[in-house]
């Protein structure tokens, strides 16, 4: 289906609370009402400042994927990837898992994090979706944890940046 991926505006920016509501309730519908997810958790202290990245439908603007990046002091997180349920078989978590790797790449340069030519992106992963993140060079680090109820594991990737 048609669709476009949009960058949430930065804190202070027009547009940003609207279009970061939206993917607040992609979120809620998939973590909370479809995985059983506590809803007291699904909003944390990372979203006022992290950046989101939204998909919607066109020319309808349905939202139906999300996925946010909190950039941390050395490296960046890959966190609270969400696509509707009915739309996971058009591969739009791949566009989203693309689109905040864009994302980062461009932001490490802006911010002189380039210097060491490559830059890290981990996210806490899900066990069933762990290949989901393999195809895109994320390698398991450590062992497997608790996060919110559910098993997860690290997992990390090293973008090259030349």
């Amino acid at each position: 289906p048609a669709h476009e991926i949009v960058t949430v505006p930065a804190p202070g920016q027009p547009g940003r609370d609207e279009l970061k509501q939206q993917c607040y309730d992609v979120r809620i519908d998939v973590f909370h009402h479809e995985q059983g997810f506590p809803l007291d958790t699904e909003i944390d202290e990372y979203d006022e400042e992290a950046t989101h990245i939204l998909l919607r439908l066109v020319p309808s603007l349905k939202p139906i994927g999300t996925i946010r990046c909190v950039k941390m002091k050395n490296y960046y997180k890959l966190t609270r990837l969400a696509v509707l349920k009915d739309y996971r078989k058009f591969r739009f978590g791949r566009a989203l898992v693309q689109s905040l790797h864009d994302w980062v790449k461009a932001d490490a340069r802006a911010s002189g994090l380039a210097d060491s030519g490559s830059v890290s992106v981990v996210a806490h992963s899900q066990i069933p979706v762990k290949e989901f993140y393999g195809k895109f060079g994320y390698v398991p680090e450590g062992e497997e944890f608790d996060e919110d109820g559910a098993p997860h594991q690290k997992m990390v990737a090293r973008l090259s940046l030349s």
